[in-house]
């Protein structure tokens, strides 16, 4: 084994193998290995220009030499080896003479270190489990590995990030994370540790995050190289930013993201869509946005609107501008096999091929196929076709929906991109998806792109993606979940995150206790960055079976519409709305910040008083923008709820307008119509 610098990296060369470690922006380490003659050039994420720092690298001479030739027999013998070290501001590395790495702060704390428990290669003692930190193992017959990276475990860290996953639990320590993307699953896997460090796996292929007690490990199941990104810093907010400038930050939010968007599954035509649009504007209630949904289209793969339920898109559009709303059309990758676009898709290689089986991806509503949007070309493609059957049409935001995509079944090993095997890089099949949108518009013009995106990985943030949390369940438990899947997915680096008010599957209009929820995550949705209204509210309209030119069309949900609940639940969501829109000035700050500095505006209490250890514990609020503490109502029939005050601060409840010194937990009233809400400091704002 070669320890040794190479201009501003330092290498760790045995046999084929080689490690690189060199400064990737500000306090920040990259770290790369491969096991074959060159390393593989795929940057992923890490594709943003940062900024140029020089490392300082040394090294020491120690005395390695075995106490068994410490005796006056052989005094000759003598052994010295080289511990180098890299430094890159705040982040320092170590390299034993062994190979393995530790990370350190500019104070000297360690950060964390790789997990080896192998033979000392010099002298005789050994750990006999040969377990190695760093692992890639060929894969037979090919010119790919499996991969598992180990790093030590500590009692004392807390992990949070990692995007969005269905559990209850906002610390991920202890658990075991699926890197993969499934229907309400994402995964984007950057950390923030309570150790004072950020850690990004830079590596798009299916494996398992573990964060044990003993040890944590990251694996991949086919891979060309190990690849990851470290930073330090003495807060959260600076974490985030370095790591923000290594993958890309959020554009400004249009002013549409900011205010209320309506929702339904879903508007079956424009003449339906055009009346819930005009009520709500005669009424008096702001909406910025409507969402046309799935199955507008006469075959799935065509990207058109069917002319009959859809005859002027355009005039459609334009009433709802002069409303002041924004129209978003959802697409979907779905290629139906009778679609006008299969067999020219099909015959320049746009669509995902299996290796073995049936080459269709799923069955619902036609036999269908997923096109690739790691092709360029189908990417330029599919851009075209809504370019001309929408983009023309006035529509400017698009939903771009089924993007983990949604296998059915999830057999990754079974798929081949145009980037190469599903194992290797499906996780950013949603970046692709979302980028062939931003390419698009951009190259009309469009300096105001948002894609409204069900799934997302590191970097899909700078293509304007907005994410939901997919397909979840109307009720207290799944709206628990959200709360802690939104505020990692935030952390993890995707800023524009919604989640269906009242949740999606399921959701009866007509029981009270689902009126209830949907008040209460109406009320929690006038906080979240997008205020989106959505679900498919059971039971479906019991319609005959409709068929246009032999193809069947699908039906709808109940109503979905702030007046579809009740006269008094009525007052209430119409209230949010207007709090919602009393704080577009305060959002709108808070966005600029996250476009230029990748602050998030929905972010654990943690993140702005990390110094009170007792943040870092508290997981069931949250802190919205600079100033807002939001306590939302998570348990069905309460009236009250505690919420932790952070220390070093004063704070006045919104409702009441008392006053609280920060340090204790208090209990705050929370009546149907209101949500808990404390402003920081001397701050106010017209919430109640």
């Amino acid at each position: 084994m070669r320890i040794y610098q190479d201009g501003n990296r330092l290498v760790i060369a045995e046999n084929k193998s080689q490690v690189w470690i060199e400064p990737w922006g500000k306090n920040s380490l990259r770290v790369r290995m491969t096991a074959q003659p060159e390393m593989d050039k795929n940057d992923w994420a890490l594709t943003e220009e940062v900024e140029d720092c020089k490392a300082e690298i040394s090294y020491e001479e120690i005395d390695v030499t075995d106490p068994w030739y410490k005796s006056e027999e052989y005094a000759h013998y003598h052994q010295t080896a080289k511990e180098w070290t890299l430094k890159n501001g705040k982040i320092t590395a170590k390299i034993s003479y062994e190979g393995w790495i530790s990370y350190y702060n500019q104070k000297g704390e360690l950060l964390t270190a790789e997990y080896w428990r192998n033979r000392n290669r010099i002298n005789r003692y050994c750990v006999p489990l040969r377990v190695d930190a760093r692992e890639l193992k060929p894969i037979p017959g090919t010119n790919d590995f499996s991969l598992a990276a180990r790093f030590e475990a500590f009692d004392d860290e807390k992990i949070f990030g990692m995007g969005q996953y269905q559990e209850k639990h906002l610390d991920k320590k202890g658990a075991t994370l699926e890197l993969a993307h499934r229907n309400s699953q994402a995964s984007v896997p950057f950390y923030i540790s309570s150790r004072g460090y950020g850690f990004f796996w830079n590596n798009p292929a299916i494996g398992t995050a573990t964060f044990g007690t003993n040890k944590t490990e990251w694996t991949a199941k086919s891979t060309k190289k190990l690849d990851y990104f470290i930073t330090a810093g003495d807060s959260p907010a600076e974490l985030e930013e370095q790591y923000s400038a290594a993958t890309g930050r959020s554009p400004m939010m249009p002013e549409y993201g900011l205010g209320y968007w309506q929702c339904k599954l879903r508007y079956r035509t424009q003449e339906e869509i055009l009346a819930v649009a005009r009520k709500h504007k005669a009424l008096g209630l702001p909406m910025d946005a409507i969402v046309v949904d799935f199955f507008h289209w006469t075959r799935q793969g065509d990207f058109k609107f069917e002319p009959r339920d859809w005859p002027d898109p355009y005039a459609m559009v334009k009433e709802l501008k002069e409303l002041g709303i924004e129209t978003v059309v959802s697409v979907w990758p779905t290629i139906d096999e009778r679609s006008e676009n299969y067999g020219e898709m099909a015959d320049k290689g746009y669509l995902v091929n299996p290796d073995r089986g049936m080459n269709y991806h799923m069955s619902w509503m036609g036999n269908t196929v997923f096109y690739d949007t790691t092709h360029p070309g189908a990417r330029e493609f599919v851009w075209e076709k809504c370019k001309e059957n929408y983009y023309k049409k006035g529509i400017r935001c698009f939903w771009l929906d089924e993007a983990e995509p949604e296998y059915g079944p999830y057999d990754f090993d079974n798929y081949r991109y145009f980037a190469g095997p599903a194992l290797q890089c499906t996780n950013i099949y949603p970046v692709m998806y979302a980028k062939g949108f931003y390419d698009g518009l951009k190259k009309e013009g469009e300096t105001e792109i948002l894609s409204l995106v069900r799934c997302a990985w590191a970097g899909s943030q700078k293509y304007g993606t907005l994410t939901w949390s997919g397909d979840i369940h109307s009720s207290f438990r799944a709206m628990r979940e959200q709360l802690q899947a939104g505020l990692n997915m935030c952390l993890a680096g995707i800023p524009w995150w919604t989640s269906d008010i009242g949740g999606f599957v399921g959701g009866d209009i007509s029981d009270p206790k689902f009126k209830e929820l949907l008040v209460r995550w109406f009320a929690w949705g006038a906080f979240c960055p997008v205020f989106r209204m959505h679900g498919e509210r059971s039971p479906w309209y019991e319609r005959e079976e409709e068929f246009i030119n032999g193809v069947r069309q699908l039906t709808s949900g109940q109503d979905n519409e702030v007046w579809s609940f009740g006269e008094d639940n009525f007052e209430i969501l119409k209230k949010y709305l207007f709090i919602r829109e009393n704080l577009r000035p305060y959002i709108r700050e808070c966005m600029k910040e996250t476009s230029e500095n990748g602050t998030p505006i929905m972010r654990p209490m943690f993140y702005d008083f990390y110094e009170d250890k007792k943040t870092w514990e508290t997981e069931n609020q949250y802190m919205f923008g600079p100033d807002l503490l939001v306590a939302p109502v998570l348990e069905e029939g309460v009236s009250s709820r505690t919420v932790y005050l952070p220390a070093g601060e004063t704070w006045t409840e919104c409702y009441t307008g008392k006053k609280y010194e920060g340090g204790q937990t208090v209990t705050a009233a929370a009546p149907i119509d209101i949500i808990p809400v404390f402003t920081r400091g001397e701050k106010t704002y017209k919430i109640y």
